[in-house]
């Protein structure tokens, strides 16, 4: 019995694992072998290659193409049309089917809308990459990142607002308070009063 919801321009192949409460919507297509988990969104127009791995809760927005190779962690989201590629110098009349470089997406990261990610990289849990962004190298933790190439611009919470850091290197997310520490080029997140 299935625990999922997809419209009937989907496409389902046999051989994908689909989990309870996930939404799938016009004219995506689920490839073999991917896996997909709980209470996902995936947006219209959407193709999700053979082998790929999402998470839980990840929300796909529309006209997005995740190729073999990527991995996305719990509450990812997709920005419309971001791009994603495998390989690092694709020909037409070559087969590059195995050098395919995987690309990861951590926990709770944002992509925005026409991002380009460059396969082989990682994207740090919480960061956040800017509409347009085109990706070439790993991205940290709770980094902001925008441009071509992609620059860290900033530092953002588990909630996406931007963080600013006092001269001991504190913050304070203005929504749900959290507390940050940024300590030789990284943040991370710590319970209060530390």
């Amino acid at each position: 019995m299935e625990t999922y919801q997809a419209h009937e321009t989907a496409v389902i192949d046999e051989g994908s694992v689909i989990g309870e409460g996930t939404r799938i919507w016009h004219f995506s297509h689920i490839m073999k072998g991917c896996r997909i988990g709980k209470d996902c969104s995936i947006g219209q127009n959407v193709v999700v290659s053979p082998d790929v791995l999402l998470g839980n809760r990840v929300k796909i927005q529309n006209n997005v193409s995740v190729y073999t190779g990527v991995v996305c962690g719990d509450e990812v989201f997709l920005g419309p049309g971001c791009v994603f590629t495998n390989v690092l110098n694709p020909r037409s009349a070559i087969s590059r089917r195995h050098e395919y470089l995987p690309t990861y997406v951590e926990k709770g990261a944002s992509i925005g809308a026409n991002a380009t990610i460059l396969c082989g990289r990682r994207i740090g849990a919480y960061a956040m990459i800017g509409a347009g962004a085109v990706v070439t190298k790993d991205v940290l933790p709770y980094a902001l990142v925008v441009g071509s190439p992609a620059r860290r611009t900033g530092w953002v919470s588990e909630y996406g607002h931007r963080l600013k850091f006092d001269l001991r290197g504190r913050a304070v997310c203005p929504e749900s308070g959290g507390h940050y520490r940024l300590k030789g080029g990284k943040v991370r997140k710590e319970e209060a009063g530390k």
